[in-house]
């Protein structure tokens, strides 16, 4: 669900970006209370972990469709809405970037939808109060199943609405989102699937990782290398080597793009977007999770691609690359702004004594 520049308007997306720096604002100013030297690392593997796990499309059968893990709902339970919120702002900004993997226009609305809708609505309002009569197996998999329907539910429709507000005709508003809605049922039904596995893995190992989140706290003494090391191997072997098995078929929004208007995607117009179009596509060293291609390459490439389809697994080199690199860039970027946070809780802290 990352959407390209071609989407939306500059005003949208000016607009959106406008919205996600105020709660990025508010999470930096809610976040010091709870950050401690565990949480920052806990934020870094967390979002290398998602980083990974969002190149593994999974196929949805019967519709010629495919769904990755959106991962906001998952930052929320174990980091708590705040670090969860910047954690997925440092992932999709990561992609972006060095991976041309959402526009950068689109930023802002990429950030919105798949952070605030679950971290400060299906995690608080549905996932909370769901688990607040105690944590089993039962309430983990109901909470996770409804609250990451619903994140990803407003999500999709946030971009409906996205499209709607920049006028692109080409996406009438009653097709689009007769499409989008029920599509990304069936992936928020996955994702239910697979945040309710990890929380429950972490539940066992560590059940005070999960209880320091939801009450706001820091994680203090508790110990919390078992959880990582499990979450940093999972995030190795998603990006170096299950990401080989990713679906070829269009994830939801490209899906619900063709059905709608007969293609994948839309012509970008000039002006800004084909000025931040250039500069993505200097910045990006590994545009859609693989190696640059020379140009003659890439032609023929294409040309192969509309002969026959590409053998599965996709083993690639590039795309190994790109899903260690990717997430050991979250690492650091995530784990820049914990520690920026820190300093500054610090400092605070300091003249305040």
């Amino acid at each position: 669900m990352h959407m390209a520049d071609a989407l939306i308007s500059p005003a949208v997306g000016g607009t959106m970006w406008a919205a996600t720096a105020g709660v990025a604002a508010y999470s930096i100013k809610k976040l010091p209370r709870e950050l401690d030297e565990k949480k920052i690392p806990l934020m870094g593997v967390m979002g290398a972990f998602v980083f990974a796990a969002q190149m593994i499309n999974f196929t949805i059968p019967g519709t010629g469709s495919s769904g990755h893990l959106g991962g906001g709902l998952l930052l929320a339970i174990l980091l708590g809405p705040y670090a969860g919120f910047l954690t997925m702002a440092s992932i999709l900004t990561i992609q972006a970037l060095f991976f041309a993997d959402g526009g950068l226009l689109a930023l802002g609305c990429n950030i919105f939808n798949l952070g605030f809708f679950t971290c400060f609505i299906a995690y608080p309002l549905i996932y909370k109060p769901i688990m607040a009569k105690g944590y089993n197996p039962k309430r983990i998999w109901g909470a996770s199943m409804l609250a990451a329907i619903v994140g990803l539910q407003l999500g999709a429709f946030g971009v409906v609405l996205e499209t709607l507000f920049s006028g692109k005709t080409e996406l009438p508003f009653g097709t689009f989102v007769a499409l989008m809605q029920p599509i990304h049922l069936a992936i928020g039904i996955v994702e239910g699937l697979v945040v309710a596995a990890i929380v429950s893995f972490v539940w066992k190992e560590q059940p005070e990782i999960i209880k320091k989140a939801t009450s706001g706290e820091a994680m203090g003494s508790i110990p919390i290398k078992k959880v990582l090391t499990g979450l940093a191997l999972a995030a190795m072997f998603a990006g170096g080597v299950f990401s080989w098995f990713a679906s070829a078929n269009p994830d939801g929004l490209e899906w619900s793009m063709l059905k709608t208007a007969g293609v994948e995607e839309l012509k970008a117009p000039d002006g800004i977007h084909r000025t931040l179009s250039k500069i993505q596509s200097k910045i990006a060293f590994l545009p859609d999770y693989s190696f640059k291609a020379p140009e003659t390459e890439s032609a023929v490439s294409a040309e192969k691609g509309k002969e026959g389809e590409a053998a599965w697994p996709a083993v690639s080199g590039g795309t190994s690359v790109s899903g260690l690199i990717g997430a050991g860039l979250t690492l650091a970027l995530t784990a820049i702004i914990g520690f920026a946070i820190g300093s500054l809780k610090k400092k605070k802290s300091d003249l305040s004594a």
